[in-house]
C-alpha cells in the first residue's frame, strides 16, 4: 500500500508541477505584457463601468469615417470588452486606404478620433513611415500604434492590456512585440469625426 501511495504522490507531483509552472509563467508574461509605464497612462475598471449607452454616455456618431459600419462600431465600442472587428477589416476600406495613400504622398500623418465622442486618440505615423504602419498593421490584422502615436490625454490602458478612451470606448488591446508596446486598435473604434473640445 505504501508503494501505491508513493506512486500516486510522485505521479501527482509530476503532473501538477509543470501545470503550476505554466500558470506562474503565464501570469508573469501577462504582467510584463500589460506593463504600463510612462508614457503609457494606466486606467482602472471604473472607466468601463455601465453608463447611458453601454460603457459610454453616448452612441457612436452617425456618419463614421471610411464607410465604417455604425452597427458594428456601436457593438465593438460600447457593448464589448474582449472582442474585435474581423482581422483585416481595415484593409477592406477603400476610403481608408485611399486617405493613407494621399497622406503618404504628401508625407503627412493621420488623426484618429473616438467614434463616440470625436476626441483625438491617435496620430500616426510618428517616427516611422506609412509603409511601416501598414506592414505592422497587416501582420497583426488591426491598425497598430506605438506609444508616441497615442494621445494620452484621452487614452488609458487597463491592467489586462485593454486599451480604452476616457469616455468608455473600447478601442482594442496592448499586445507588445519585440519593439515594445503595440496598441492593436479596431478601425471602427477610431473612425469618429473630430468634435472640437
Amino acid at each position: 500500500m505504501k508503494k501505491l501511495d508513493s506512486a500516486i504522490i510522485i505521479t501527482s507531483t509530476m503532473i501538477l508541477f509543470p501545470l503550476l509552472l505554466c500558470l506562474v509563467l503565464l501570469s508573469l508574461s501577462r504582467a510584463i505584457d500589460s506593463d504600463c509605464t510612462a508614457p503609457c497612462v494606466p486606467g482602472d475598471e471604473d472607466i468601463m463601468s455601465k453608463k447611458e449607452h453601454g460603457t459610454s454616455a453616448v452612441p457612436v456618431q452617425d456618419n463614421l469615417r471610411w464607410g465604417c459600419s455604425k452597427t458594428l462600431a456601436d457593438r465593438i465600442c460600447n457593448y464589448n470588452r474582449h472582442y474585435a472587428e474581423d482581422s483585416g477589416y481595415w484593409q477592406h476600406s477603400s476610403e481608408f486606404l485611399a486617405e493613407i495613400a494621399e497622406l503618404k504622398k504628401n508625407n503627412e500623418s493621420m488623426q484618429f478620433f473616438d467614434s463616440n465622442t470625436g476626441k483625438l486618440l491617435f496620430t500616426a505615423p510618428k517616427s516611422r513611415t506609412w509603409d511601416d504602419f501598414r506592414v505592422e498593421s497587416k501582420s497583426h490584422g488591426w491598425p497598430s500604434f506605438r506609444d508616441e502615436e497615442v494621445n494620452w490625454k484621452n487614452v488609458r490602458v487597463l491592467p489586462d492590456g485593454e486599451t480604452v478612451s476616457l469616455a468608455g470606448t473600447h478601442l482594442g488591446h496592448n499586445l507588445p512585440d519585440k519593439k515594445g508596446r503595440r496598441y492593436c486598435i479596431n478601425l471602427v473604434s477610431v473612425a469618429g469625426r473630430q468634435i472640437e473640445e
